[in-house]
């Protein structure tokens, strides 16, 4: 009898959400099974519809009620009728922030079954991870506007980069390089053109990389790393990077390795002070919702990675190799991979590869 039991928040949010996501959750039970846990789901229905009901994406009281889980499984937030920025600043930020979500990890692997857009790419040109600083950096909510509606409009927005906030997302950068097989780190940077805040992130990541003289380094400004991710994928082990840049980066990635329709993503609390945040990078997709036609291998692999955190490695493994089984196989992959596959169906097609 399995001793073993997580419990996990589940919010399936907007659109997509509520079709993939539960497709993850039977995937995950799956292996559960199989490796001796249990699961204990608790749905949440924070969205933008509770929003047109509400006035609000989440309960006042919504952090401290998923505070006490051990862990969070999220589908996609925002949908027409509700303002991008106030369904992110209502509940994906505020998680984020409130629960000291620092790391956003988002590997990038081109899986078997997968073609890269890089003509005469395979899978071991493709392999990194991107690490993106998740809490504070471009994305602060200090600024404002001035002079609103004449022709001496203003607006300003800072960045904020902190010693704390900056050091703690490079040690993970880098410990976690300690862990992979190339043991390297590239930072993001623009400090040619950013005058403050950048040339303090390179002189963090030296002083960083001395405590770690094993782990090779590189850095780029962000205008021609977006073209070496292109040109040179094979360059990259784990690159390290501030709140936008990792952002844009965390989605180049993952077209590079064939589909951002199957990237998961981590919002981590490393010390395991609260519960962290798993969820697929693709969004809502508001112009598919509804039509059953959605690719859950995103949702499928995020629940790999939220049960990695948790301690069940093998079953993690286990659920990824289960992709790449159903991606070899063109009859399981899903439309926007080239295939004829519905949800249900490459959801079915997953457990089967499981079984």
């Amino acid at each position: 009898m399995s001793n073993r039991k997580h419990r996990i928040a589940v919010i399936p949010g907007d659109g997509i959400g509520k079709e993939v996501i539960p497709v993850g959750q039977r995937a995950a039970e799956a292996v559960a099974g199989k490796h001796g846990f249990t699961l204990e789901w608790q749905d949440f229905d924070w969205s933008c519809e509770r929003y047109a009901e509400t006035g609000a994406m989440m309960p006042e009281d919504g952090i401290a009620q998923v505070k006490e889980f051990d862990a969070i499984y999220l589908g996609a937030v925002g949908f027409p009728g509700v303002a991008d920025h106030v369904s992110l600043w209502g509940l994906l930020i505020p998680l984020r922030r409130e629960l000291d979500l620092y790391a956003n990890v988002r590997p990038v692997r081109l899986l078997r079954g997968m073609t890269s857009p890089l003509a005469g790419r395979g899978p071991e040109d493709i392999d990194f991870i991107v690490v993106r600083e998740n809490v504070e950096g471009e994305y602060s909510n200090i600024g404002g506007r001035a002079y609103q509606d004449s022709d001496q409009e203003m607006v300003s927005q800072l960045s904020v980069f902190t010693r704390r906030g900056t050091d703690r997302i490079l040690e993970y950068a880098f410990e976690l390089a300690k862990k992979r097989k190339r043991r390297h780190v590239t930072s993001a940077t623009k400090s040619n053109g950013i005058v403050h805040t950048m040339p303090y992130w390179d002189e963090r990541f030296a002083a960083m990389a001395k405590n770690y003289p094993d782990i090779g380094t590189a850095q780029y400004h962000i205008d021609i790393l977006t073209a070496h991710f292109v040109q040179h994928p094979d360059w990259f082990d784990v690159v390290v990077a501030s709140n936008l840049f990792g952002d844009i980066l965390s989605d180049l990635g993952p077209a590079v390795a064939g589909s951002i329709g199957i990237a998961p993503a981590a919002n981590l609390n490393p010390p395991r002070d609260f519960p962290s945040l798993f969820e697929p990078v693709h969004g809502s997709a508001p112009d598919i919702a509804g039509k059953g036609v959605a690719n859950p291998i995103a949702a499928v692999w995020t629940a790999a990675m939220m049960l990695e955190h948790l301690g069940e490695g093998a079953a993690a493994q286990e659920l990824e190799a289960a992709i790449e089984t159903v991606l070899e196989d063109p009859a399981a992959r899903t439309r926007d991979l080239g295939g004829t596959a519905d949800t249900r169906a490459c959801g079915e097609a997953v457990l089967k590869a499981l079984a």
